[in-house]
């Protein structure tokens, strides 16, 4: 009988893992990484790169991305009612990706989808001006110490640059982050881990194994097993629970960013 951790059929596994959807069980494969890494004759290289999440890892937006994307929908003329519900449910199943792949999967026509994409950006940076968002507690102080310590900060989106930058300001974290990045300047969005790899050989990072990767979707946690990065971790402050966290790719689930810290010392 086949081993379920033999190499070839987990890589197989691994490769063979669809472009937009999850695969429910990923234990062979986190047994497996696990069991290499404890077997491990070299030790591990010190930390040169965190990648993180932005809203619902990194800050709080209380619910904005859900209403921008709502008020989008319709202001292109998705039906009230069960059409637009299920588009929704869409979303909130696929959160962590690019947003215009996101009404790619709900219109059916690219222009709209584009439009749609325009018209949920100009919608959120109002939200944003009105009601304001906030880091979530320990965050500033967490850059500030990786910094201090030689980590470098990139941050990862699915918005495009110009809402990016607008919460960067609203932050006020223009001198205390690395990197921004949103899937244009990359190729591909999450799941996809090219904004991870971007930021890596942007910043001259020397090993994959030195990099964590801290999101609040299972999009996230995808795009970071893919990596390769020595840390995948999920937090519970943001979009998915942690019972649809646990079934993504993950070494570590945490309940809020600033614990990466204490993952990162004990490694």
């Amino acid at each position: 009988m086949e081993s379920p951790l033999d190499p070839g059929r987990l890589a197989a596994q691994a490769t063979s893992l669809p472009s937009d959807g999850f695969v429910m069980d990923y234990r062979s494969l986190i047994t497996f990484r696990r069991s290499k890494e404890s077997t491990m004759r070299v030790a591990p290289p010190s930390w040169e790169l965190l990648v993180c999440d932005m809203a619902g890892t990194a800050f709080s937006d209380d619910g904005l991305v859900i209403e921008a994307f709502r008020a989008a929908l319709l202001g292109t003329g998705v039906p009230g009612g069960p059409e637009l519900e299920a588009a929704m449910a869409s979303f909130d199943s696929n959160r962590g990706r690019s947003k215009l792949d996101a009404f790619r999967d709900v219109l059916p026509e690219e222009e709209l989808a584009r439009t749609a994409n325009e018209a949920f950006e100009r919608r959120y940076e109002e939200l944003v001006g009105q009601v304001g968002i906030k880091a979530f507690p320990g965050v500033d102080d967490l850059f500030v110490r990786l910094r201090a310590a030689g980590v470098r900060i990139a941050l990862i989106t699915g918005f495009a640059e110009r809402t990016r930058e607008t919460l960067v300001d609203a932050l006020g974290w223009r001198d205390i982050v690395d990197l921004t990045l949103s899937p244009s300047d990359a190729g591909r969005g999450r799941p996809f881990p090219d904004m991870i790899l971007t930021a890596a050989l942007r910043l001259q990072v020397t090993d994959m194994h030195a990099v964590a990767v801290v999101g609040d979707t299972r999009s996230d946690l995808l795009a970071g097993w893919r990596s390769g990065a020595g840390v995948v971790a999920g937090v519970t402050t943001g979009a998915h629970t942690r019972t649809t966290l646990e079934a993504a790719p993950h070494t570590h689930l945490l309940d809020s960013l600033a614990e990466i810290e204490n993952v990162m010392a004990t490694r």
